[in-house]
């Protein structure tokens, strides 16, 4: 029997969290040989999101699903680090609560982890990606000019740093989370970096993807802070290797 926990992290949630908890209950029983246990992030809501989902889980009656909340925002990054940190499987799926990857896409990222890997990332660029919706044209132009700035961040191998669905084994996700500076949206960048840097494989895996139509990334504010946040990231590794 394999344990998996599923980390996802909340942030004014509420209209949608309803479907996600179906589908979470619907994977689990997709998922006979799997313990999955759930861990939902309350990220500094602003609305009635820790409610619903309080709620949810008691009418939906799913084992092994508890909510982390905090009052006071502080970015996807620390809010999927606190979920990793206090998870219990033995691998850790994180997903984003639109689940633009269906859960059942984790078999791609865990035949990676079989075969090796420690930390398997889907992405929606490689081939054998299948976009369904696509995300809007200018998200995707940004998409790909910021991937071009994350390779001058020391990122080897993976091309989408910042699909919100990856599959992790707990004791080295444990290790680089507990590393990790940048809170918001670049942390991905970090735990790839971080990943290679302490020598774990990184597997790039393409997968099935939608786009939602919601996403609390701006593209501009949030856009510029996750250039800040992989800058800094650069600037902090260089002086890492000088001293070493």
């Amino acid at each position: 029997m394999t344990t998996l926990t599923l980390v996802i992290p909340l942030y004014r949630e509420a209209p949608r969290l309803a479907d996600t908890i179906r589908q979470i209950s619907a994977f689990s029983l997709s998922e006979p040989e799997v313990e999955v246990d759930t861990i939902f992030v309350n990220d500094g809501s602003p609305d009635d999101t820790e409610t619903v989902v309080t709620n949810l889980i008691a009418e939906s009656g799913i084992p092994r699903t508890r909510m982390i909340s905090y009052a006071q925002n502080q970015g996807k990054g620390y809010a999927v680090k606190t979920g990793v940190l206090a998870a219990t499987g033995e691998l850790i799926l994180m997903s984003d609560c639109d689940l633009s990857s269906p859960l059942i896409e984790w078999r791609k990222l865990k035949q990676a982890i079989d075969a090796g890997a420690d930390f398997a990332c889907g992405s929606r660029v490689v081939p054998g990606a299948d976009i369904g919706k696509p995300q809007p044209f200018h998200r995707r132009l940004l998409g790909k000019l910021f991937r071009l700035f994350i390779h001058l961040a020391g990122v080897r191998g993976v091309h989408d740093t910042q699909c919100g669905f990856k599959l992790f084994k707990s004791g080295p996700a444990k290790e680089v989370f507990g590393r990790l500076r940048i809170r918001r949206f670049a942390f991905d960048v970090e735990m790839i970096v971080t990943a290679q840097d302490l020598g774990y494989r990184v597997q790039e895996v393409p997968v099935h993807w939608d786009y939602s139509g919601f996403s609390t990334v701006r593209v501009i504010s949030n856009g510029s802070k996750m250039l800040w946040d992989v800058f800094c990231l650069m600037i902090r590794r260089f002086f890492r290797k000088a001293h070493r």
